[in-house]
């Protein structure tokens, strides 16, 4: 080997590790918390870099497959609180946020109306699908019996409140359970939100309780069972581009 090639090794040693990125969906049934009646499927695409999750499409279909809702997660440097932007084409229905220099730059538009937003000053905050980032990164101590204090983003409030997260009982020797509650004693008076992941890989399995979607009209939110499957399967950029464009249409997806 020449000087040349090991100069040549050398440097290429120095230089960082290309980026890589592959993407994955996954496609979730989500029924009447009550009834167990099918109201539609979530069509989860996402895409990693490095092993960590970048951005999120979620696809929300009515049972003849056409998207009614879509949402966009974008994790940046905080994957915790990432910015997030969902619209629902049943009623105009949008919320969403937006981290900036300056905080969280909180958005939501009721049906009919115009849009509000609010900022919300920097400092430790959960939103939309980054609370499942938290839980793995809180793993240890919740899995320990731990009960953890969160502040979670409700976007239609233009605030965060406090939540409280501890384990339960899943059901299952495979999967790992939690609770969702707003803090203090009148927590106990309203819904919780209940969710499984997996003990092994730590993929979200099951999400039960008030749902980020609202009714048909709008208005209150939706109160689901969403199962997950175990394993997501491989996807590629055109899946994401293609749904990207996908037009929305209305549907009713409220159970009859």
């Amino acid at each position: 080997m020449t000087r040349t090639t090991h100069v040549a090794f050398a440097i290429l040693a120095l230089l960082p590790a290309a980026a890589t990125a592959t993407i994955q969906q996954e496609i979730a049934t989500a029924r009447d918390l009550e009834s167990r009646e099918v109201l539609f499927r979530e069509q989860h695409i996402v895409r990693f870099d490095n092993g960590e999750p970048a951005e999120r499409l979620v696809m929300y279909r009515c049972l003849d497959g056409q998207a009614f809702a879509r949402k966009w997660v974008r994790y940046a440097d905080t994957p915790s609180a990432p910015s997030f932007q969902l619209e629902d084409a049943r009623s105009g229905y949008r919320e969403g946020a937006e981290q900036t220099a300056s905080g969280t730059r909180v958005r939501w538009t009721p049906p009919g109306g115009s849009e509000a937003s609010g900022l919300l000053p920097s400092g430790p905050l959960v939103a939309d699908a980054g609370f499942d980032e938290w839980v793995r990164g809180y793993w240890a101590p919740l899995t320990q019996g731990k009960t953890l204090e969160m502040r979670f983003l409700v976007p239609s409030r233009l605030r965060a409140y406090e939540f409280d997260v501890s384990p339960i009982d899943s059901g299952s020797p495979e999967l790992q359970a939690f609770r969702l509650q707003l803090g203090g004693w009148f927590g106990w008076l309203l819904p919780s939100i209940r969710v499984a992941y997996d003990g092994q890989t730590k993929r979200l399995r099951w999400f039960e309780g008030l749902s980020n979607l609202r009714d048909d009209a709008g208005e209150a939110p939706m109160q689901v069972r969403i199962d997950f499957p175990p394993t997501p399967t491989p996807a590629d950029q055109t899946t994401l581009d293609t749904a990207a464009r996908e037009a929305l249409v209305g549907c009713t997806v409220q159970p009859a």
